[in-house]
């Protein structure tokens, strides 16, 4: 079984997104600021990049596989159109189930309803050997760091502030994390930590 990873772009002062996200702004306000490093400095960054799709499948939460509250509009196949970036069994954590979705390239998507434990049993079984992403966004990131079921937290911070958001690490308990390693380009610093053994 492989280990639990996360990636999450942050803002310098922890927020993941800005505030007002909605169908025309995902991210919020100011919220694209964030990702600039993964689309303009692709040479700097090549290796964050592939890490972050590179496990055997993804843990997300409901907003951000869709904006809608409620029920599912069964048109809506996520924000990235045909063809999402993941190229591996994806798990909703929703209250609204749904049929499976099967996109092109491997896009799987299964909508789970009985919480983040039996989210990630069912990840962990779709990926074998492989590591299991939690690919966000925020709520569900601080769920399964509050569970303590993050093996490794992989931080890439904007030099940039939000101001307000959806922030990372409210209400989470102490956990411990050992820095691993950091590299800074132009448009992010990387951080990579893992949980300290007990």
């Amino acid at each position: 079984m492989g280990r639990v990873v996360c990636d999450v772009t942050i803002s310098m002062d922890g927020f993941v997104a800005g505030e007002g996200q909605s169908l025309d702004e995902p991210l919020g306000r100011g919220g694209e600021q964030l990702h600039r490093w993964q689309f303009e400095g692709l040479a700097q960054n090549t290796s964050e990049r592939e890490a972050i799709t590179a496990a055997g499948a993804f843990i997300m939460g409901r907003h951000m596989f869709g904006p809608q509250p409620g029920d599912y509009a069964e048109s809506w196949n996520g924000w990235w159109g045909q063809d999402p970036p993941y190229h591996a069994p994806v798990f909703v954590l929703t209250h609204h189930v749904r049929a499976p979705l099967h996109l092109d390239g491997g896009n799987v998507f299964h909508f789970v309803d009985q919480g983040i434990h039996a989210a990630l049993r069912q990840a962990q079984a779709a990926a074998g050997s492989l590591d299991v992403a939690i690919a966000g966004g925020a709520s569900t990131i601080n769920q399964f760091l509050a569970a303590g079921l993050i093996d490794e937290l992989r931080l890439h911070i904007a030099p940039v502030t939000l101001g307000a958001g959806e922030r990372l690490f409210p209400q989470v308990p102490a956990v411990k994390f050992t820095p691993v390693s950091s590299r800074t380009t132009d448009l992010v610093t990387h951080v990579v930590y893992r949980r300290a053994e007990d």
